[in-house]
């Protein structure tokens, strides 16, 4: 069998390669990891299962549920949560492991299975070699007594609204739209920012298992723009299917995007003394405007290779506060073992509240850079070193000076070379990027 944990768990269009059999096999496989390294000295481990509100969620939460209970794992079910809460109800109910059930901000067709560690963590690579290499393995599952129990949680997103309604002051005054992508958040998004005090507005937020993130969400800002200003609202906050990640709109219909959210956050901490190190940890994909205005304001700023997964890991090494990516993806290690989307718009809004500026003005903080990206396909993306290439690269970069950046990645599983340019201007930025991209074309083509 191939490699199936991706960055992000498994991943794939549901009932094509994600079946109900390869949920049952892979949660009986990380039972029976789970269970011989956790030593439980004749005691169950414990999970707790989730799901956003995609259909085929349904099947596979069952399936799951089976294999966990099967392989001697009480579990806990806790139905729609969003995926940071599934995370901090692991933690929260000493359980020893999570699942999460979605596809995060894909489309329906597709879904997936994420498995975090105690704690409300994602899994390290190790365990999920483990998992994969005893999957289709011979066992002797439990019988009797020793099979799992299965039971619902009475009341989950009342606790996960309350943690995350608890590590903010009151916002009363301000008047919010939520975007909340017909995706696990529908109830949960609503519930927090009324509960800090905001008055707010829900869109999207109708889910019929068919709908998710459809036209709508962090990756269709334009219903949110429209809302924001039909509304008259101070800002809105658009999440993803699962609601690890959030993108916001200013009361003037203006996107702010993740690396400006980030910016917004790292000062507020760093000004209430809680931003670890003085540090931001971001990817190399984020914009060079916010390494600069980090740069201004004292704030010294890590990079890791593109994933929230490599940014958490970083964070965890180092024991910083704050991270996350330019899509949305925020982490507060403070509050959070994962992205969650409501802690961040909640965390914006509370800046609003202390500085009392406007979103519009906090996200003034940092200019953008234009930034192009090419797909180059077709290539070997095994090559990247190419001498010429390189230099090409190097020559770009000198004219650039100060002035923009440019990165060449490979793609992890595509033949694919992504090229990303920025500069002062979005036309150099585009002459910049294709030049470069008719060189990977001649140098590394397939033949």
């Amino acid at each position: 069998m191939g490699r199936l944990f991706g960055t992000d768990g498994v991943r794939g269009q549901a009932n094509g390669l994600l079946t109900a059999s390869l949920a049952l096999d892979l949660s009986v496989a990380a039972a029976r990891v789970l269970v011989d390294r956790g030593g439980y000295a004749g005691q169950r481990p414990r999970a707790v299962v989730g799901r956003d509100t995609r259909i085929s969620g349904q099947f596979l939460e069952h399936a799951v549920v089976a294999g966990l209970a099967s392989a001697g794992v009480d579990v806990v079910r806790v139905r729609v949560v969003p995926t940071p809460g599934v995370a901090f109800l692991t933690d929260a109910l000493g359980a020893d492991v999570g699942v999460v059930i979605s596809a995060s901000h894909n489309p329906m067709p597709d879904n997936g299975i994420k498995f975090l560690a105690r704690g409300g963590v994602k899994l390290d690579d190790t365990i999920e070699r483990a998992i994969e290499e005893r999957m289709g393995q011979p066992w002797q599952p439990p019988t009797g007594a020793d099979v799992g129990r299965v039971t619902p949680y009475s009341t989950p997103l009342e606790e996960y609204v309350a943690h995350l309604v608890s590590t903010v002051k009151p916002l009363t005054g301000l008047r919010v739209v939520l975007d909340c992508a017909h995706g696990a958040a529908y109830q949960a998004g609503p519930m927090a920012l009324a509960a800090a005090g905001a008055t707010v507005i829900p869109i999207n937020a109708a889910p019929d298992g068919l709908n998710i993130n459809e036209g709508c969400g962090s990756t269709h800002l334009g219903p949110l723009q429209a809302a924001v200003l039909e509304h008259g609202a101070d800002a809105g906050f658009a999440l993803d299917g699962d609601a690890d990640r959030c993108l916001a709109v200013d009361h003037r219909g203006r996107v702010v995007d993740g690396d400006q959210i980030m910016a917004i956050l790292a000062l507020g901490l760093r000004d209430a003394g809680r931003l670890r190190d003085d540090t931001l940890v971001v990817t190399v994909m984020s914009n060079l405007g916010l390494l600069r205005a980090m740069a201004e304001h004292g704030v010294a700023v890590r990079q890791t290779a593109v994933g929230d997964r490599y940014v958490l890991e970083t964070m965890n090494a180092d024991g910083y506060s704050l991270g996350g990516e330019q899509s949305g993806h925020v982490i507060q290690r403070d509050h959070a073992t994962t992205g969650d989307g409501i802690l961040t718009a909640l965390h914006v809004l509370e800046r609003m509240v202390v500085t009392g500026e406007s979103l519009a003005s906090l996200a003034s903080v940092m200019t953008r850079f234009p930034q192009v990206l090419v797909n180059v396909g077709g290539v070997d993306r095994s090559r990247t070193d190419d001498e010429v290439l390189a230099a090409a690269v190097a020559e770009e970069e000198a004219a650039l000076g100060d002035t923009g950046r440019v990165l060449l990645r490979p793609s992890g599983t595509e033949p694919l070379v992504r090229v990303m340019v920025e500069a002062e201007t979005q036309g150099r930025a585009e002459q910049v990027a294709e030049r470069l991209a008719k060189v990977v074309r001649e140098r590394l083509t397939l033949s």
